[in-house]
């Protein structure tokens, strides 16, 4: 990760070395994830785009921007607009401000002409948002607003409806209610943001009359980072766990050295209450879904005794892995990632001591590595970071901790067991396939945006796109739920396939090449599938051969001959680049770039994949 983008940062030398910044961050680098962005802007968005670019590049998402004219959003929203339309865009982000508020209530007004007022104010909101969901079924990120700068009636303009800070409140709460109710609707939170940066600086209306920019310039590194952590979120690009070190780190003192009963943590000391606040915000990002792990130079009795603390927040069973050894740590930080089957660029590493910062960011490209300086900033460097921001709270986010700890059991049944066929029947597996179903619409939409290894096109779709594959009677779709005598695994398997003929193996071609002649002839009645992805946590339990199971049956129910598969290359799933093979296909082409097209004839006997895992209907 790139230090300089890093929280803190000097958003002053962002913004002079931008240029400087997007050619590094360039530099030989070709996987990104390219999105196509609008920016509908209620005051000068130029520089914040520019600034944006910065950060979304260093997550590995390469945006391509449509920027609405100055002070035009409303305008693109609701009438057609050819170049939005033709830009087709995958994100939309609507960047108005306390300044675009048309009329604000007035110290004579009755209560009923600012209900009123407020009501005519949201409706202008509401109505572009509704247009723009029914027109491009993409995300929306939309700044609630922040206070003004100035309060006319002093500490009684919360209090008074007549004042600005009431009204801009009571429409921030409605803003909020709309995006409770929306699936893809989402709020930048400005009026955070600018109490956090400070309103007065913030706000400076000089930026305003002289350039019309909302915020301050020195400002617009803080509001670009805030408002690229939300959108690396909804393209699955947030960290899934946390490696922390004990020492200085969770608690003050060396556990070895001091003893556990030494330690500085609790209600006793300024600090240990520092300390204690610490672990009591890292137990909440557990109860959110991020995954806890120990990575600590320490011995193990010495570490549980620390985590045994009377006074300590954390216990050994919040975290899934303990690693307190004298191991390298970033050595460690490999070994975590391997066992929780995630990729080591998804695990933040937090560690007091600069010099095992350094090595771990050497050694362990990807993972990031924050400077968390002393012990009453760490909570504010992890936060203001958004390394884990929210998008999507789901049921299986909360209980994330809970299954990976699963995970670990299995793990440790299975080496218990020398026949691995024998090792999966005694896990006792109950599975679900059906079509995509409302219910797990947001999760399904979620798990393509995240599942990187076990994804063989690593295509990405938004909640609204995954909503109108489930109604389109041209795809087949299917979500796959697990669950075992240790626990339920949720929803961990997604495949939509594309009923087509023979025109559309050529959209899936590289380079322009010809159809293969042995691919043409069974080019009609084929299923293509666009998307198989699933999670690593059930890796080598027969999943797969129970979803394919499930698309030959609906294959079979719709008189489809043939199922495509498609495998493209990324950095990250080449675990899954003979699985069609291993699935009984044949490969038909190959390509110099390494993407395989693979063909399934169904065969009139088939027999299922499927021995181990018990399939059940779901009840929803």
């Amino acid at each position: 990760m790139m230090r300089e983008l890093t929280y803190p940062f000097d958003g002053e030398m962002i913004l002079k070395k931008s240029k400087k910044l997007k050619r590094t961050l360039l530099e030989g680098r070709t996987d990104f994830l390219e999105k196509r962005i609008a920016v509908l802007g209620g005051s000068t968005t130029h520089d914040i785009i520019r600034i944006l670019e910065l950060f979304l590049l260093e997550q590995g998402i390469r945006p391509v921007f449509y920027e609405s004219e100055y002070a035009q959003y409303w305008q693109d929203a609701m009438f057609d607009n050819p170049l939005l339309s033709d830009f087709a865009p995958e994100l939309i982000f609507i960047h108005t401000s306390n300044r675009n508020i048309a009329k604000y209530p007035t110290s004579g007004d009755t209560n009923e002409q600012v209900d009123a007022l407020f009501a005519e104010q949201y409706t202008h909101f509401q109505v572009m948002w509704d247009k723009l969901a029914d027109t491009y079924h993409c995300p929306v990120i939309q700044n609630n607003f922040e206070y003004p700068f100035y309060r006319l009636l002093g500490n009684q303009e919360a209090v008074y409806v007549q004042g600005r800070i009431a009204f801009l409140n009571r429409l921030n709460e409605a803003f909020y209610q709309y995006a409770r109710e929306h699936e893809n609707f989402y709020i930048h939170d400005i009026n955070y943001l600018s109490a956090s940066y400070g309103l007065d600086r913030w706000s400076d209306p000089l930026y305003w009359h002289m350039y019309k920019y909302a915020c301050c310039m020195q400002a617009i590194p803080a509001f670009a980072h805030n408002l690229a952590n939300i959108i690396k979120s909804i393209f699955g690009k947030n960290k899934k766990a946390l490696a922390l070190d004990l020492d200085n780190t969770l608690w003050g003192g060396i556990v070895g050295d001091d003893g556990p009963e030494n330690l500085e943590i609790g209600q006793e000391t300024p600090m240990g209450q520092v300390y204690a606040e610490f672990q009591g915000y890292l137990k909440a990002q557990k109860d959110i879904g991020v995954m806890l792990t120990v990575n600590s130079k320490n011995e193990e009795e010495n570490a549980l005794a620390g985590l045994n603390h009377p006074e300590g927040v954390l216990k050994p069973d919040d975290f899934i892995l303990i690693k307190a050894n004298w191991e390298p740590k970033s050595q460690n930080i490999a070994q975590i990632a391997q066992e929780l089957a995630i990729l080591p660029d998804s695990l933040v590493f937090v560690d007091d001591n600069p010099a095992e910062r350094e090595i771990v960011e050497t050694q362990i490209p990807g993972a990031a590595v924050p400077a968390i300086g002393t012990p009453e900033q760490y909570i504010r460097v992890l936060d203001h970071s958004g390394f884990f921001e929210v998008t999507k709270l789901s049921e299986d986010d909360r209980k994330r901790n809970e299954m990976y700890k699963a995970n670990v059991e299995r793990k440790k049944q299975q080496a218990q067991f020398g026949d691995y066929q024998e090792y999966l029947r005694s896990l006792e597996m109950k599975g679900t396939i059906a079509p995509f179903a409302p219910l797990y619409i947001a999760r399904i939409a979620q798990l393509t945006n995240k599942s990187n290894q076990f994804n063989l096109t690593t295509r990405r779709f938004t909640q609204g796109e995954i909503e109108a594959f489930a109604a389109d009677g041209r795809y087949i779709t299917r979500y796959g739920k697990l669950a075992d005598k240790f626990g339920d695994n949720g929803v961990v398997s997604v495949v939509i396939g594309r009923r087509g003929g023979m025109e559309d193996i050529a959209a899936y071609r590289q380079g322009g090449q010809a159809v293969p002649e042995k691919v043409a002839q069974t080019a009609q009645d084929v299923l293509h599938i666009e998307l198989w992805l699933m999670s690593c946590r059930v890796l080598k339990r027969d999943m797969e051969y129970a979803m394919m199971d499930s698309i030959v049956e609906a294959c079979q129910a719709c008189r489809i001959g043939t199922i495509m598969g498609y495998y493209y290359p990324t950095a990250k799933n080449a675990m899954v680049k003979d699985f069609y093979g291993a699935m009984g296909f044949e490969k038909t082409e190959e390509t110099d770039t390494g993407v395989t097209i693979w063909r399934y004839v169904i065969p009139a006997d088939y027999e299922p994949k499927n021995t181990v895992i018990v399939m059940q209907k779901e009840s929803l």
